[in-house]
């Protein structure tokens, strides 16, 4: 895989995820305790060798930039390895990056300047493990101009997808858009399922910046590899598409797009289950994030009745004291401080999160360096919550907002 550039799409604001991204970009999002949104596409990048990456940035990215650089300066220069940060330099036009097609347009200098045999373009906001050498194999063996990654489905979820019409040759013919009938095209892979498009895709070089100049010569484009580059090449090149083999080994296919704040709860409250869909534990595929420098996690006051510092089917990370209440199904990340007679269930509490003694918190994601007030009670009445400036979805989970940034003077 030495021959094979990486291109990240990290530039999303993450709309749906407000007011968690109120400050930072969707991939600096934190997930899972310890990580962010972004290590999960980069640690399959590194389990799969490749080491020429380019991180696309552009929305409130100086979090994510500061990840990067404190969590992922591990490759060596020395051998042809690195991952750059890119923001929009405004290279080709003077406009931000206009779509996922425009922010690779806008760096094609450092695909010419490389000269890999092929370019993987992928999102920096999806949970899922998956081994791009397969896929690049995939892609050769098949000589195809382009190759995008597919994932099995049932029929009954097509109408969130693009589902892909694949001949017995494993071209790919052309896409349905989020059908709504009931008679989806099924899956060349599984007569039982549908194809759906995972976004990942991987590019001959020369077909890639062929069609990004075409792109970018269009006025009525919105230069976005889905919706304009992929349906124009689709019979002007070879399209294939290769099957996804989930390396998380369970009995369904873990790929999440945390786009949405129930989405984004539900696949974080996943890993605390008994038995997880998502194997944050698995080290054949280790997954990597910035190292915090912080103590263990500490629970005190164990046998005074209700004040009982105890956590039970959680996820607690380092640097954590429960002290004197009570955490269950929840995920704690670095540095959280639960003080005492506290109850905890079902919650998100990000780094540095003080809960006030005597709080009360239910399905509440708390964002980084909060410091709830002694006797909060939140995610127990939606009109209060909202009442308080909250956010509520529809499903019913209290998101509190972000501190504002402190500035020095």
């Amino acid at each position: 895989m030495q021959k094979v550039l990486a291109m990240l799409l990290a530039g999303g604001a993450g709309e749906r995820l407000f007011p968690l991204t109120l400050y930072t970009a969707k991939p600096a999002v934190p997930f899972g305790g310890t990580y962010r949104i972004i290590d999960f596409a980069l640690s399959n990048l590194l389990n799969s060798d490749v080491r020429k990456i380019l991180v696309l940035t552009q929305y409130k990215s100086l979090e994510l930039a500061q990840h990067l650089r404190d969590g992922w300066d591990i490759f060596s220069n020395e051998i042809g390895e690195y991952i750059d940060v890119i923001p929009p330099m405004k290279r080709m036009h003077q406009d931000w990056y206009l779509g996922t097609a425009d922010a690779v347009y806008q760096n094609i200098e450092s695909i010419a300047a490389e000269r890999p045999d092929a370019v993987i373009v992928l999102s920096g906001d999806q949970i899922y493990k998956m081994d791009y050498h397969e896929m690049a194999d995939w892609h050769h063996h098949h000589d195809a101009d382009i190759t995008i990654a597919t994932i099995q489905l049932p029929p009954s979820e097509a109408v969130r997808f693009g589902i892909a019409d694949i001949d017995e040759n494993h071209r790919i013919r052309g896409f349905e858009e989020k059908p709504k009938h009931g008679n989806p095209t099924r899956s060349i892979f599984n007569p039982d399922m549908v194809s759906a498009s995972m976004g990942i895709y991987i590019f001959k070089p020369d077909v890639l910046v062929r069609a990004l100049l075409d792109d970018a010569a269009r006025e009525d484009s919105s230069h976005d590899f889905g919706k304009d580059v992929i349906p124009d090449l689709l019979s002007a090149a070879k399209v294939v598409a290769y099957d996804f083999r989930d390396l998380n080994d369970k009995s369904a296919r873990y790929w999440r797009d945390v786009g949405t704040l129930d989405a984004y709860y539900d696949a974080n409250l996943d890993l605390v289950a008994v038995t997880p869909e998502f194997n944050l534990y698995d080290r054949r595929w280790p997954l990597r994030t910035r190292a915090v420098q912080s103590p263990p996690a500490k629970f005190v006051f164990a046998s005074e009745g209700r004040r009982m510092g105890v956590a039970l089917d959680s996820i607690i990370s380092n640097g954590c004291i429960v002290s004197g209440g009570r955490v269950t199904r929840s995920i704690l990340s670095p540095g959280v401080r639960v003080n005492s007679y506290c109850e905890v269930d079902n919650c998100i509490l990000m780094d540095g999160v003080d809960v006030g003694r005597s709080s009360r918190l239910q399905r509440t994601i708390v964002p980084a360096g909060v410091e709830l007030d002694e006797g909060s009670v939140i995610g127990f009445d939606p009109e209060a919550d909202r009442a308080k400036g909250y956010t509520v979805t529809e499903s019913g989970i209290v998101v509190v907002p972000p501190p504002a940034p402190h500035y020095a003077v």
